[in-house]
């Protein structure tokens, strides 16, 4: 089958318009890197070291602990949920897992000066809930749309594209 009768790729755009496009993101990119290491140098050895370590320190964490917590919590869950759901259910975990992560610092009001009410100064465990259901949401949705299309196949032999 030649490339042309291929009905299963996803064409490039490479006009006018997308090559502009990509020319603004680098320069606006290159921009913003500028600017924060300009800012970062002119902060001081000190704090540049400290950058260093949070960001090796962030590293460490991710992959001696995050990565493996996750690949073993989801070969678990993945024994336990159906078939259908078990796509869904990884993405909404690992979606909520990083979100997680990145709020622990609100979440555990850690910085919260008692002089300075506009430090921390919302509920951050609320959203965190709001967040929370918003995934479990979107997980069930997608696990019924899975699961529909499963049955669909079954009785029919047709099946609607994947999400």
């Amino acid at each position: 089958m030649s490339d042309h009768a291929r009905t299963d790729t996803v064409p490039t755009s490479t006009g006018r318009g997308m090559t502009a496009a990509r020319i603004v993101l680098l320069a606006a990119g290159s921009i913003v890197a500028g600017v924060g290491l300009w800012t970062m140098v002119q902060s001081g050895f000190s704090n540049i070291i400290a950058a260093l370590k949070w960001l090796v320190g962030g590293v460490i964490v991710h992959d001696a602990i995050l990565v493996p917590v996750t690949i073993v919590l989801m070969l678990v869950v993945s024994r336990l949920l159906p078939s259908w759901l078990r796509a869904p259910a990884t993405v909404g975990l690992v979606v909520l897992g990083t979100v997680t992560v990145s709020a622990i610092p609100v979440l555990g009001r850690f910085g919260a000066i008692p002089d300075n009410p506009t430090l921390l100064d919302r509920n951050y465990l609320a959203g965190w809930l709001v967040l929370a259901a918003l995934v479990a949401v979107a997980v069930a949705v997608a696990g019924w749309r899975r699961r529909s299309d499963v049955h669909e196949t079954r009785q029919v032999g047709s099946r609607r594209p994947p999400i």
